[in-house]
C-alpha cells in the first residue's frame, strides 16, 4: 500500500497508507478522523482533477511519498457562552449520542449496505454488548481460529464507537476481518466490490459470535448468553408414510423462516409453512430412498426471536437469486404458543396468565372478576418487563422464578426489521429499522439515520419495488 502525505490549510499529515483496494471514500474517511472535514467537502487534488469517491486507483498514478493537497472546511462545533443554554454541538461526542436520542450511523464502504444494517440491527441488543464488552485480546478459546476471534473483537469495537459517536463511523477494520474470515463478502466484479446477502452476512456473524463468546468456568456468561438471547430448540416428528417409519429429532436454530406461497399473506402462516417441510432420504425399511414429511415444534424459546422471510430462490433462466416480492404482513407483537411443543406451552401458561393480570390491571379492566380501583391492588400484579409505559419508558417486575430467571410469555415484541429494495440479493439496498430504548424509530440508511413513526414500520411488508421486511428482530416480552 503507498504512504502518501496530506496538505491542509498549514497542516501536514504525514505518512497516511491508502489501502487500493478500498475505494477512495475510505481514505476520505480516513482524512476525516484526521481533520474533521467532512468526504462531502473533502477536494483532494490528484492526477486528472479531483479525486472521485468510485475513482480507480490503478488509473491516478499514486506514488509512495506522493504529496497530497486538500481542501475543505471542517465541521465547527458552536462554542456556548459562558453562561447560557447549552448545544448539543458543544457536548462531548458521548454525551451528543444521549441527546440525539440514538447511535452513529455507517459509511457504505462501497456495497455494504448490507453489513451495515446487519450490524445495526443487532447493535439494538445490550446483553450482546455486554457479553462482548466482557471479551478481551486473552480470551480466544483453544478451539476458535484467530480469523474469528478477531471479527469478535472488531465487532466489539465496532458497537462501542457506535455508542461513543453521533457522526458516522467508517467500519474499515470490521469489514477487513470479516472478508478475512468469510471470502464470499470480498467477491469483485470488474474490480468493484459485489453486493452481498444481508441474511448471509446474520447469520455467519452470528456463528463467530456463538463460537467465540465461550463462558469461562463457573461463569454463566458469553456463548450461553448468545444462545440463550437467540437460539431457538426445535423438536421435530419425521415420518415417512410409505414406510410407516417415524423418529424424532432435535435441533438448534438462530431463526424461524417464513416461507411465502400463494397462500400466505400474514408471518404466522408463512411460519407454519417454515415448520412443516418434506425430505428425501435413505430409508432402512424399504431398502431405497423415500419422501418424509418432517413437522418441528418450538421446545425451547430465546430472549430475542429472529424471523428470516425466504423472498430469495435460485432462477436457473437468470443464474441468480430472484425475488418475491409478495405482500406478507407481519405485526408489531408476535404470539409465537402455537407453534410450541406441548411441554412448552405448559411451562408458558403461568407467565402468560401473570402478564394477563397485569395488562389487565395496566388498562383498569377486572381481573378474575374483582375491580381494581386502588394502588395497592395496581401493586399486588406484576408489570411485564418489555412492555411500554405512556412515557415510553420500559417497566421492570418483581416475581420469583426458577433461578432468579425472567419467565418467557411466548408473546414478543417487534425491535429490528432489515429490509430489501430491489429485485435480487446481490443487487438493490439493504436499510435497518431499530426501535430505540425510548420506544422511538429510527432508519438506518448507511450513514444517515432517519427518525421514523411506528406506523411506518409495519408498512414495509412488500409487493411492490419498495422496501420490504427480509429480516425482523422481536424481544421477549417477559415476568
Amino acid at each position: 500500500m503507498p504512504t502518501v502525505s496530506v496538505k491542509w490549510q498549514k497542516e501536514v499529515f504525514a505518512k497516511i497508507e491508502i489501502d487500493t483496494s478500498q475505494p477512495p471514500i475510505v481514505f476520505k474517511s480516513q482524512l476525516y478522523t484526521l481533520t474533521g472535514v467532512p468526504p462531502e467537502r473533502q477536494k483532494i487534488m490528484v492526477k486528472g482533477g479531483l479525486l472521485k469517491d468510485d475513482a480507480d486507483w490503478a488509473t491516478l498514478g499514486i506514488k509512495d511519498g506522493q504529496k497530497l493537497m486538500m481542501m475543505g472546511t471542517a465541521d465547527e462545533i458552536v462554542k456556548a457562552p459562558e453562561k447560557g443554554p447549552v448545544f448539543v454541538e458543544d457536548l462531548p461526542e458521548e454525551e451528543q449520542v444521549v441527546n440525539v436520542g440514538h447511535s452513529a450511523g455507517l459509511y457504505n464502504l462501497g456495497n455494504t449496505c448490507y453489513m451495515n444494517s446487519t450490524v445495526q440491527c443487532l447493535h439494538i441488543v445490550p446483553e450482546l454488548k455486554s457479553a462482548l464488552l466482557s471479551y478481551t485480546s486473552t480470551s480466544r478459546p483453544n478451539d476458535v481460529d484467530l480469523n474469528s476471534h478477531l471479527l469478535t473483537i472488531a465487532t466489539r469495537d465496532l458497537f462501542t464507537e457506535l455508542d461513543r459517536n453521533a457522526k458516522p463511523v467508517a467500519p474499515m477494520q470490521f469489514l477487513s476481518v470479516l472478508r478475512k474470515k468469510y471470502p464470499q463478502f470480498a467477491q469483485q466484479h470488474n474490480g468493484a466490490y459485489m453486493q452481498q446477502d444481508a441474511e448471509e452476512c446474520w447469520t455467519q456473524l452470528m456463528y463467530t459470535l456463538s463460537q467465540s463468546l465461550v463462558p469461562s468456568s463457573g461463569s454463566s456468561d458469553g456463548t450461553a448468553a448468545v444462545k440463550t438471547l437467540f437460539g431457538i430448540d426445535l423438536v421435530s416428528r419425521v415420518h415417512c408414510p410409505e414406510s410407516g417409519e417415524e423418529s424424532s429429532e432435535k435441533e438448534s436454530v438462530y431463526a424461524l423462516k417464513c416461507h411465502i406461497s400463494q397462500e400466505v399473506n400474514h408471518l404466522h402462516e408463512g411460519l407454519k409453512h417454515g415448520l412443516k417441510s418434506e425430505l428425501e432420504k435413505a430409508s432402512p425399511v424399504l431398502g431405497r430412498t423415500a419422501i418424509y414429511s418432517k413437522e418441528s415444534q418450538i421446545s425451547e424459546l430465546p430472549k430475542y426471536l429472529t424471523v428470516q422471510f425466504v423472498r430469495f430462490f435460485w432462477k436457473r433462466e437468470s443464474n441468480q437469486k430472484a425475488k418475491i416480492l409478495r405482500k406478507v404482513d407481519y405485526p408489531l407483537e408476535l404470539d409465537v404458543y402455537e407453534f410450541c411443543s406441548d411441554e412448552l406451552k405448559q411451562q408458558l401458561q403461568g407467565p402468560r396468565q401473570m402478564l394477563r393480570q397485569a395488562e389487565n390491571v395496566k388498562f383498569g379492566l377486572k381481573p378474575d372478576g374483582k375491580n381494581i380501583d386502588q394502588k395497592e391492588n395496581e401493586a399486588s400484579v406484576p408489570t411485564p418487563e418489555g412492555t411500554s409505559s405512556d412515557k415510553g419508558e420500559a417497566t421492570s417486575m418483581n416475581i420469583d422464578a426458577p433461578d432468579n430467571k425472567p419467565q418467557l410469555t411466548g408473546i414478543y415484541d417487534l425491535v429490528a426489521v432489515l429490509t430489501h429494495k430491489g429485485r435480487s440479493a446481490d443487487s438493490g439496498h439493504y436499510v435497518a429499522w431499530v426501535k430505540q430504548e425510548s420506544g422511538k424509530w429510527i432508519e438506518y440508511d448507511d450513514d444517515n439515520p432517519i427518525p421514523q413513526r411506528e406506523e411506518e414500520i409495519t408498512k414495509l411488508s412488500g409487493g411492490g419495488d419498495w422496501h420490504m421486511a427480509y429480516i425482523c428482530m422481536y424481544k421477549a416480552r417477559v415476568l
